[in-house]
């Protein structure tokens, strides 16, 4: 049987950077699973696609080759993390993120991953819905003002002009849509772990879920 650890949680409290930690620790492999569906809201914004013609998105993903390399996502042998990461990227991914048959599509490549190794996921449905049968479940959260401040500060570390009250409306937006959505919401499964990330440093939080992890 193979290992798998979920982190869920709502945008900017942590999940991937410390997924990406305690995948390296417990030799996992990390997938991001937000970062695929910011790829498909990527790629149906270059080629036009509107989130209500959902017969072009289902074909548009059956185009898209999905996979990690070195933590970053690889979209039909181009990397493409840099892209998705963009403000308007993270403004459009909700709407996209909710359709069904968007989640359908990326929640059987996620699960078929799980089968193939041994893994670490992060995202907004892991423990709910992807790895329901995992052993290790966690729900990293922090205040909206704390995953705003992150968030900003990522952004103009790489160099983009953001303004933070921007980013906190977003957040705040996208905790409504994520918690709201009808097909599987953003909750906290009933055996996961919560942890409070608001104040502790990245090392904190790793040694936290590592106590937990048993191999």
């Amino acid at each position: 049987m193979r290992l798998s650890v979920a982190i869920d949680g709502p945008a900017g409290a942590g999940k991937s950077t410390i997924a990406k930690l305690i995948a390296k620790k417990f030799d996992l492999m990390y997938i991001n699973t937000g970062a695929m569906y910011r790829a498909v809201t990527l790629t149906a914004l270059i080629n036009n696609i509107s989130s209500k013609d959902t017969e072009a998105l289902c074909n548009l993903i059956d185009t898209m080759d999905m996979n990690f390399k070195n933590d970053r996502l690889i979209l039909n042998g181009k990397d493409i993390e840099d892209e998705i990461t963009h403000p308007n990227i993270s403004k459009n991914v909700s709407e996209f993120a909710a359709l069904p048959e968007v989640r359908q599509r990326l929640v059987k490549l996620q699960q078929d991953m799980s089968k193939q190794y041994d893994v670490i996921m992060d995202g907004r449905d892991i423990g709910t819905v992807v790895l329901k049968s995992s052993p290790f479940k966690f729900f990293l959260t922090a205040s909206p003002s704390e995953r705003a401040k992150r968030r900003y500060i990522e952004l103009t570390n790489k160099g983009l002009s953001v303004e933070y009250e921007d980013i906190l409306k977003d957040i705040l937006k996208r905790d409504h849509l994520d918690t709201t959505r009808d097909l599987d919401p953003l909750k906290k499964a009933e055996d996961a772990i919560e942890i409070d990330t608001t104040g502790l440093n990245i090392d904190g939080v790793v040694n936290k879920i590592s106590q937990y992890i048993k191999i």
